[in-house]
């Protein structure tokens, strides 16, 4: 568990990342003296297949990391000294040229010991930046003068008027290993996603291969989307990335990855999510919390080449969870937050029900392969104990290339066109006749949506339920006039201590009429 426990803690931190004001007016250049952010290098052609030639060479070679000795002032920072360290907004990357997109670097430092090199390219050829020390404001932290400008840098921070065309807020951040994130209008940060996940779950070492370079192509005066090129190395796999980001009510990512293997791996998950459950409404142990829910994402939404989509509610369990859900050519899968009551979390700090929801849209047939869940036991809200990608078929051995392109989407509800009914809440307590029976567990499942808002008394609403083992009770569909949609009652007998897999979905006459539920009852969840 320690070095899943270890990805999971770059998550939280990445979450967790120096907040600046930024209330800078879009037509606002550098204030006082302060110059903007100085390159310095020479110029040379740049194009993707330049990454793509980049990456080969570093596999053809043993994987050794780009983590020069830090001065002992960056390298003892503690988590909030390091936070007391920011960007001096005045000299953010094209903010003097009043560009629609603007970046600021993060410095090396506490846990980020590994260089990430920075450069711009423009008209196709690129530009070094380089570290300068007035870049930051240190605050009450004791930094020296003499910092050399080969330092480098730890990640960096788009900022793009997303909410207010007179304001430039952050919108994405690529720091720590190969993490990144994003948020769509009026949404907060969230989950997390990653360039690449290697052997997630396994009783073996989890490898974190990292961005180690990154490339800014500038964008012009009317933009509305920036390029972004990037480097990935680890002990096992090299990559090349293109990153198309485009802010807005949704927040979408085209990535292009080119991949190349040092070492065979035993589990590779491309376009890996990374969120947090702490606990929701279908819990079954006691939470000593004043919050009914607590998490980022509450559920897993995988669609299959088929067209069939598949709900699994998240839980927090007692032990290691995984589930696989093999699918030829996904057509999507995501971590999604549907919940947005504020009533059902309750808290006026976090905002749970602001967190964006996930969506990976393959581009391209991926072919056979499996969307897999990692649910890790969490004693706080603080860790990232959720994770879920696609893993291919195809073994993967050292000396192979694997290309990947994908849609990434984050935004607040990634199904509002959908027709057909989606899961609203599942919930789960003592069954029984008369008196509850402990032995025995209810199932209350909500699900809504425009298929099941029109009512036939002649033609009811009806639920196929199944279950892997155990005995099942007769599945009950009442209309439920509080979501203007169908409540699902049934009962489960356990036979034995295995876990019981449950399936269910509502249907009228031939017509399949919502999305299938699947669920993994487990004894002391």
């Amino acid at each position: 568990m320690g070095s899943r426990v270890f990805g999971i803690l770059i998550g939280c931190l990445v979450i967790l990342a120096p907040a600046v004001d930024y209330s800078a007016r879009a037509d606002g250049g550098p204030t006082g003296a302060a110059a903007p952010l100085e390159k310095k290098g020479v110029t040379a052609p740049f194009n993707f297949a330049t990454v793509v030639r980049l990456a080969a060479a570093l596999a053809s070679g043993p994987f050794e990391p780009d983590r020069p000795e830090l001065p002992p002032a960056l390298a003892s920072l503690d988590y909030d000294q390091y936070r007391d360290v920011r960007f001096r907004r005045e000299k953010s990357l094209w903010r003097a040229e009043d560009l629609p997109f603007q970046v600021e670097l993060f410095p090396r430092g506490f846990m980020f010991h590994d260089r990430v090199k920075m450069n711009v390219v423009e008209d196709n050829k690129v530009v070094p930046i380089q570290f300068q020390r007035d870049l930051y404001d240190y605050g009450k932290n004791n930094i020296p003068a003499d910092l050399p400008t080969d330092l480098g840098f730890a990640g960096l921070r788009l900022l793009y008027p997303i909410n207010r065309s007179d304001t430039f807020d952050e919108v994405a951040v690529f720091l720590g290993a190969s993490y990144f994130r994003a948020v769509a209008r009026n949404l907060n940060y969230g989950i997390t996603a990653r360039g690449l996940a290697i052997d997630t779950g396994l009783p073996s070492k989890e490898e974190f291969p990292a961005f180690r370079e990154f490339w800014l192509v500038k964008p012009a005066p009317d933009a509305t989307s920036l390029t972004l090129y990037a480097l990935l190395d680890g002990e096992s796999v090299t990559g090349a990335y293109r990153f198309i980001i485009e802010p807005g009510r949704q927040t979408v990512m085209e990535v292009k990855a080119h991949l190349y293997t040092r070492e065979g791996v035993r589990k590779l998950g491309i376009a890996p999510l990374t969120s947090m459950f702490f606990h929701g409404e279908d819990r079954t142990r006691f939470m000593d919390d004043f919050r009914p829910e607590v998490h980022d994402s509450d559920g897993l939404i995988v669609e299959t080449g088929a067209g069939e989509r598949i709900w699994r509610p998240l839980v927090n369990p007692l032990g290691l969870r995984i589930n696989g859900f093999q699918v030829n050519n996904p057509r999507s899968f995501g971590l999604l937050q549907r919940d947005r009551s504020f009533d059902h979390y309750q808290d006026l700090e976090a905002h749970y029900q602001n967190r964006p929801s996930a969506l990976v849209e393959p581009i391209g047939k991926w072919g056979k392969g499996t969307v897999e869940l990692v649910e890790i036991p969490s004693a706080a809200e603080k860790y990232d104990n959720i994770v879920a990608y696609w893993i291919p078929d195809r073994a993967v051995r050292a000396g192979q290339e694997w290309e990947y392109e994908y849609r990434l989407i984050f935004c607040r509800d990634a199904e509002e066109h959908l027709q057909g009914g989606r899961t609203l809440s599942t919930r789960i307590g003592a069954g029984g006749t008369d008196v509850p029976d402990p032995k025995v567990r209810k199932f209350v499942i909500d699900f809504a949506g425009p298929a099941l808002a029109e009512s036939k008394p002649d033609k009811p609403v009806q639920a196929n339920v199944v279950a892997s083992s155990g005995a099942l009770s007769k599945a009950v569909v009442e209309e439920n006039p509080h979501t203007k949609g169908q409540r699902l009652f049934f009962e489960l007998t356990p036979k034995g201590d295995a876990p019981v897999g449950l399936r269910a979905f509502l249907y009228r006459g031939n017509d399949v009429l919502s999305e299938t539920w699947s669920f993994q009852w487990v004894r002391s969840q």
